[in-house]
Formats: C-alpha cells, structure tokens, sequence
C-alpha cells in the first residue's frame, strides 16, 4: 500500500479545489465540445497544458507552499488525474498539453526535436495528438498500413494514409503519427506533423462518451515530412516505432487507470450527496462501493510507483487498468439504481458519469489487450506468488 505524504497531500487538495470548475462546465461541455475553448483560462487546464514537459525545456513549475511540483513523476500524476477525472474527464481530456505526444518526444525525440515541441507548448496552451489506431485494423501494428514513402536520400518523406480515434486531432497545432517504411515491425516509425501542413484533415466523430475529448478521424493526404521530423533517428530500429509505442503506453496506463477511478468516485460521491435517507441495504452497498474504490486506487497507486521503478515492466499497469475500468463501468451503472427506472434522464450527470466509464475502457488498449499481458506476465514469473 502507497501512503500518500504532505507533499502529494498537498497537490490533491489542490487539484480537488481546481476540479470543482471541471464539473460545473461538464454538462455545457458534453453539450458542445467547443466550449472547451472557454475554458482555458481554468487553473486545472493550464496546469494540463505543461503536465509532463521536464522543466529544462521551460515549463513552469506548479507550487504550493514549499512543494514544487513538475507533472514528471508517476505517482504524483495518478493523483492529480483522479482528482480531474472526478471534476469531469471528459474536460480533463479535451484540455491543451503534451499528453500522449509528449510521453513519445520524450522517449524518441533528439534535443532540437525536444525543443521545437516542447517549445510550443509552453509557449502557450497547444492540443496535440498521438495517431497510432487506424480504422479497420484498430492499434495492431502488424496491419498497420499508413505510409512514409521516401522522396530523396534522407528519412523523411510523403505521408499517406488514414487514422482513427484520434484525441483532440481537429484541435491539435502538432502531433505524432506512426506510419510504415517497409515490411515488419522494425520497419514502423514515428514522425512529427504540423496540421497547417498540405495534406492533413480532421474530422470529428461523435461519441457517447468523453465527448470533450473530441474524438477525430485523420486523412493523410500526402503531408511532407522533413527528415528533422523523423523521430529516433538516433535510435536503433528496435527502439524506434513499435517499442516506443508499448512504452508510451505503460507509462500512461496508470493515469488511465486513475481516470478511470475519478468516474467512478464522481458517481459513488453524487449518491451520498443526493440519495435522501438510504436504507440500511443501500449503506451497506454504499460503503462496498467505496471500499472497492480505495482498493483499486491502491492498486493504480502501486502500479506507478512500480513502472517508475522498473522501467519497460507494464503488466502491473495493464492489471490496474483492467481493475480500475470495469470498477468505473459498475459503479456508475448501480449508481443509477439509487435514483430508479428513470435516473439518466431525471439525473443528467449520472448519466454522463456512465457514458464516460464505458469510453475509458478503449483507451490505452482495450481489457482484453490488457488481460494478455497480465496472462504473459504470469507466465514469465513476474507476479510474486505466494506458495506456502
């Protein structure tokens, strides 16, 4: 079990005071996801817009009291994105910054590539997007089909193809895209792309769920990529597209498992605050659905702690995620059993609440991805196992 101390005690209280304006917005912004743009002047969104970005390239540094605090550790991300995610996740999502991208550029990029994406992002709030999924073929690597064709002697090239499920993509000013040069895995890799580019095009896709997020479709129309944007060309084959991808992904995979615990204590708190006088049955399940919670977030606590320290290792991650998504999915639908047959209409954020647990489980791999690699993991000896 991870004991919080006064410093991430401190970043919680805070992000919960900064949440509250994520909630009252949540309704208008599942309404019109444009309105996010109202929005960025929140203290919650411009501490999004630099979360992650290490302090050398000029991000500046949240302080409270005596803690400084840069978004770089896990732990202390788990924690603030639970406290959002509760304010509203869809919000939480569609809000400017590095996200996915930046986990990418951190991995991949060289020290000019460093600077130019870090640069504009702390230059002032910039959405950006990490294109890997393509439509028909979802994140499988093996059947990825966008291309990087070469037009001269150097890495860079023409991008063509087509991407799917793409966040904030019709928002975004830069982001990453995956894209094939030649057969096999090894012959993935990630370029930067700049949207004012010939060639890019967004559209929107509407969603149940995390509508704020604004979900995209990407057509690549021949969009020239500069050798300068050609990501890891430093780097070996073998640490360039695919691993940088699997890597990107564990290191976020707790803070999905933390958005995912934020729905579903949004829901279990909305009870306790609007449920006239339970009976007895309805406290006792009450108080299971909150001791459920504080188990998984131990476990989505552990689960960073873990892949900080073990860099590369993501299984416990993928146990976390697994565990946290579908606590939100059932917490968020026995939640609507506290108000009757009509709750998601009589009770709009409820209703909000389970649309968006159910768009969590889609992100950073579905649970039967995650499942496999816990069912590896086991097999290679990597979970202790008690046998006395």
């Amino acid at each position: 079990m991870i004991v919080l101390d006064d410093r991430l005690l401190a970043l919680r209280g805070q992000v919960r005071e900064w949440a509250a304006d994520f909630r009252a917005g949540a309704l208008a912004l599942d309404r019109d996801p444009d309105r996010i743009h109202e929005r960025l002047g929140l203290p919650a969104v411009r501490y999004l817009s630099t979360l992650m970005i290490p302090p050398e390239y000029g991000a500046p540094p949240t302080r409270l009291g005596k803690h400084v605090f840069h978004g770089t550790g896990a732990l202390e991300r788990v924690v603030a994105l639970e406290e959002l995610a509760c304010g509203d996740a869809g919000m939480m999502l569609g809000s400017p910054g590095p996200s996915m991208a930046g986990v990418l550029v951190e991995l991949l990029a060289d020290e000019n590539q460093k600077q130019w994406f870090y640069g504009r992002l702390v230059d002032r709030p910039t959405w950006t997007f990490f294109a890997l999924t393509e439509p028909g073929r979802g994140s499988d690597a093996s059947g990825l089909q966008t291309s990087l064709n070469p037009r001269g002697p150097g890495p860079g090239g023409i991008l063509t193809g087509a991407k799917r499920y793409i966040g904030n993509a019709t928002r975004a000013e830069v982001g990453v895209v995956f894209a094939r040069t030649k057969p096999g895995a090894l012959g993935i890799t990630a370029v930067l792309v700049d949207t004012a580019a010939g060639g890019f095009a967004a559209e929107p896709i509407e969603t149940l769920g995390l509508r704020g997020a604004r979900v995209s479709a990407v057509t690549l129309d021949a969009v020239d990529i500069p050798d300068e944007w050609v990501l890891g060309r430093h780097l070996s084959r073998a640490r360039r597209g695919i691993w940088a991808s699997t890597q990107t992904f564990h290191r976020l995979r707790p803070g999905v498992a933390s958005i995912a615990i934020g729905i579903a204590r949004a829901a279990y708190e909305y009870v306790l605050a609007n449920r006239n006088a339970p009976s007895r049955d309805e406290r006792d399940r009450l108080d299971l659905l909150g001791r459920r919670i504080e188990g998984a977030r131990s476990l989505v606590h552990l689960a960073a702690v873990a892949g900080e320290a073990q860099d590369g290792e993501g299984h416990l991650a993928s146990a976390a995620k697994t565990r946290a998504c579908r606590l939100a999915e059932e917490v968020t639908v026995q939640a609507c059993g506290f108000f009757g047959a009509g709750a998601r209409l009589e009770h709009p954020m409820l209703d909000k609440f389970a649309r968006d647990a159910r768009g969590v489980e889609f992100m950073e791999g579905t649970g039967n991805i995650q499942k496999l690699s816990v069912f590896r993991a086991m097999l290679m000896g990597k979970f202790a196992m008690d046998t006395a």
